[in-house]
């Protein structure tokens, strides 16, 4: 008598069901992970960076670098370019770029200085600056995102247009601020804890910013669009929309910049903002944002902001030209893309 045949295994439903999830997240962790120990290795060869520039201050020029209200300096000047650069480092990983940050700035900041704005008060100006911002940022999104205009053209489109429309507001002339509480804001009376609060403005930008990307389905949805814009067409994200929202943001950011400028400063005048979008994309660059889109942090971005205001800082304090600190700034440039280049090679991108 033969023996029954052993059962066939099963391959239903119920296999696959236990089988098919359990396998598939290892497919996709491993990129992941790895980006985000490429992130972690250059977010903490930003801070060695960091590290060194001090101590170069520190023996060059160690009583006027080191002291409390150098330091503050520091911070305060890196607040306003630090909170394009978050913005900027969206629209970046989103594939695009934005060339209008700096003329965006300088447009809100002279809106909202006028006499007929300063007569509202703290308020009026603030809100002013913001809402130029935004207004600046939905003409972007709609122009690139529904009339489908290449970012580079229609962002340069626009830094013209703003500069020009600043231009015209002003007629050429500094407008002074005269809102008390405005420029109280920018004094020492009004730091906390000894922390100026630009200083804890940019912080809290940068906090936003760091759960916006890392933490929603907004900021999925931006690093899907920037690594393959079709992909994530076909798999339900409305791009357009998307990209809309990622250049209001960007203006969003603008007019907060502008309106701290305006504390920091406290005039508004059409050349505010001037070669801001340049140090805004060098810093979220050498933070290690692509280029093309699809990666990047806002906490490198942050460093990368304060590595160049630092740069600066050491410059101005050993009276070195500015041209030396625009070779320096560029170096790094330079070196920041040529390590992504190499970093993609490496993982066969």
């Amino acid at each position: 008598m033969t023996q029954p045949a052993p059962p066939a295994p099963h391959h239903g439903p119920g296999k696959q069901d236990t089988t098919g999830p359990a396998t598939a997240p290892a497919k996709t962790a491993g990129p992941a992970r790895a980006f985000g120990l490429r992130a972690d290795v250059r977010n903490l060869s930003l801070l060695g960076v960091l590290a060194v520039l001090v101590a170069v201050g520190g023996i060059t020029e160690p009583e006027a670098f080191l002291d409390t209200g150098n330091l503050q300096l520091i911070l305060t000047q890196a607040s306003v370019i630090g909170v394009v650069t978050v913005g900027m480092t969206f629209v970046i990983i989103s594939g695009g770029i934005d060339l209008s940050v700096g003329a965006m700035v300088a447009l809100a900041s002279v809106w909202a200085t006028t006499l007929a704005t300063q007569e509202y008060g703290f308020a009026g100006i603030a809100f002013t600056a913001v809402v130029v911002g935004l207004a600046a940022g939905l003409v972007n999104g709609v122009l690139i995102a529904y009339g489908r205009l290449v970012p580079f053209i229609a962002t340069l489109a626009m830094l013209a247009s703003a500069r020009g429309l600043a231009l015209q507001i002003t007629d050429g002339k500094t407008q002074i601020v005269t809102v008390r509480p405005v420029l109280d804001l920018g004094l020492p009376g009004s730091y906390v804890l000894g922390i100026p609060p630009l200083v804890l403005i940019f912080a809290a930008v940068t906090a936003a910013g760091w759960l916006l990307l890392n933490r929603t389905t907004f900021g999925r949805r931006t690093v899907a669009v920037g690594g393959n814009a079709e992909a994530a067409r076909l798999a339900g994200i409305d791009v357009r929309r998307q990209r809309l929202y990622l250049y209001l943001l960007s203006g969003l950011c603008c007019g907060i910049a502008a309106f701290m400028l305006v504390v920091l400063s406290g005039s508004g005048q059409n050349t505010n903002g001037n070669l801001y979008e340049l140090d805004a994309i060098a810093a979220a660059i050498i933070g290690g944002t692509l280029l093309s889109g699809g990666r990047g942090t806002i906490v490198g971005s942050v460093l990368g902001v304060l590595v160049f205001t630092t740069i600066t800082n050491i410059f101005a304090l050993n009276n070195l030209q500015s041209d030396v600190q625009q070779i320096a700034k560029g170096a790094i440039i330079v070196a920041a893309v040529l390590v992504q280049r190499r970093s993609l090679r490496d993982d066969g991108t």
